[in-house]
């Protein structure tokens, strides 16, 4: 009987690393940038949804396909928070799996968040780690196994700016806090992007006080007011785009979708929107608000099969 135990204990250590589902990577082993030292610790609470905070180790959580099942896409997804925290699982690690059901490969970025005592200048941090994120993995979309020009972004609320910001800012350069080496050269663009309830705009009576407050601070001139009012820098070479959100969001209003989505039309940029009646605001897959909201994913799913 203590062999046979003994057994079935070594068939479950060997087989257990077969259903390993992620593998973390920091976005800068060489060192991060835009750091300097501080008395602050990264922190979590797991109360339904997984929340990170005080950001310090910018990361990235790689979900890969089984090959078998891989289109050779991927995409990198941006949790929201308010840029006040991280809700990691709600709209990162879940999505992720979801997307490998598809075939895409997926990539959660754990970013660092603006009012960080860790941070020399907070309102670049996010953007820094988002284009490192996107370099990191079109650098290495060999070993990824997808196509280095099949590489969307997804963001949700505070994540949707972030992604919206990486759409419209991806070639910001600032070289003040690293010499850039051979991944920097690498493109940051985003194939396409997909904000989910997103923030797009820092304009006072339209943007989410909070992600406004994090990001900017007390009180933000209007430069930088305008410089993060994402639908004020929509080009022609903005990603195609997909937006969804719903009327009754009373935190972060529909107009933010509605300003983006007309910009993208007056830049000629292949677009698509779906506005809900309800869904209120951090809705995720929907799955306990009911009706056919849940029905959100699927119209993005029949999106990206249309991109060409």
């Amino acid at each position: 009987m203590k062999t046979f135990i003994f057994t079935i204990l070594i068939c479950v250590g060997v087989l257990a690393p077969t259903f390993a589902q992620s593998t973390i990577i920091p976005l800068y082993p060489e060192g991060i940038p835009n750091h300097q030292s501080s008395d602050e610790k990264e922190s979590f609470t797991n109360d339904r949804i997984l929340w990170l905070m005080n950001i310090q180790t910018p990361e990235l959580e790689i979900f890969l396909p089984p090959e078998a099942n891989a289109n050779n896409k991927a995409v990198v997804i941006f949790p929201g928070g308010g840029y006040m925290g991280l809700a990691y699982d709600w709209e990162g690690t879940e999505f992720a799996k979801w997307f490998n059901s598809k075939g895409y490969a997926a990539f959660v970025v754990k970013y660092r968040l603006p009012n960080s005592k860790s941070l020399i200048v907070g309102n670049e941090a996010p953007l820094q780690d988002a284009q490192r994120a996107i370099r990191t993995v079109r650098a290495n979309a060999e070993e990824y196994n997808i196509n280095p020009d099949q590489i969307g972004a997804i963001g949700f609320s505070a994540g949707g700016h972030l992604a919206s910001t990486l759409g419209t800012k991806y070639d910001f350069n600032d070289q003040r806090f690293y010499d850039p080496g051979s991944i920097d050269t690498v493109s940051a663009r985003p194939d396409f992007l997909m904000l989910i309830y997103p923030v797009i705009s820092m304009k006072e009576g339209i943007t989410h006080e909070g992600s406004r407050l994090s990001l900017l601070g007390d009180n933000p001139s209007q430069e930088m007011i305008d410089l993060y009012s994402n639908e004020l820098h929509v080009t022609e070479n903005t990603p195609p785009t997909f937006l969804i959100h719903s009327s009754d969001d009373e935190t972060v209003p529909v107009k933010n979708s509605l300003l983006f989505y007309e910009a993208l039309q007056q830049h000629g940029v292949s677009s698509e929107m779906h506005i809900y009646p309800y869904g209120g605001h951090g809705f995720s897959f929907a799955v306990q608000r009911g009706g056919h909201l849940r029905g959100w994913i699927d119209r993005m799913w029949e999106w990206m099969e249309s991109l060409k």
